[in-house]
């Protein structure tokens, strides 16, 4: 099932505030439903994840309001690439008001209306995200293809894509990257 009057419109700079605090809501509702308030999952200052990632997204992709009836209900970035078309969902998220209303599959769905030309799409989730991981599976039609752990680190860094320097002492706890061919 998915929501009716689901719209993605672009980004615009005077929401860009407000977009990177409800997406730090969104995750830290996720975390917090999976963890309680313990901070070992945090990036920065009490958040899941940091302004500087959400910044990051915003600056190198497409970054779209998802709306339902002209209702702001969440987010998502986008990272196109024209020449490739292995194209990245960054960030996707529903405010936790409006969770389990088939809202995240519409606006996925629109997505990948407006990207019809897209080979392969690509994204990631911490492996503690049970709720993302059955969207991505079960309700977009993502595959996992890979873990990255201790003993498999990401090799790039995801906000740089520059070569990762795995660090133990980081406590990272594991991501899975999915992928969706779409030809």
């Amino acid at each position: 099932m998915y929501a009716e009057g689901i719209t993605l419109t672009p980004l615009e700079a005077e929401d860009r505030e407000q977009f990177i605090l409800d997406n730090q809501a969104a995750f830290k509702y996720g975390a917090t439903e999976e963890f309680g308030l313990r901070d070992d999952h945090f990036e920065e200052e009490g958040e899941i994840i940091s302004r500087g990632t959400i910044e990051h997204s915003i600056d190198g992709g497409c970054a779209y309001r998802i709306r339902q009836n002209g209702r702001i209900v969440g987010g998502m970035v986008l990272r196109i690439d024209e020449a490739t078309q292995h194209n990245e969902l960054e960030l996707l998220f529903v405010s936790p008001s409006a969770h389990s209303r088939g809202i995240g599959a519409a606006a996925w769905r629109e997505a990948e209306r407006l990207y019809p030309d897209t080979v392969v799409w690509e994204t990631c989730t911490p492996y503690f995200e049970q709720r993302n991981i059955h969207f991505y599976i079960n309700k977009c039609g993502f595959h996992a293809v890979e873990f990255f752990c201790r003993f498999h680190p990401d090799p790039h860094d995801p906000e740089t894509g520059e070569e990762n320097a795995y660090d133990e002492d980081e406590g990272f706890d594991g991501m899975f990257r999915f992928e969706k061919r779409m030809k």
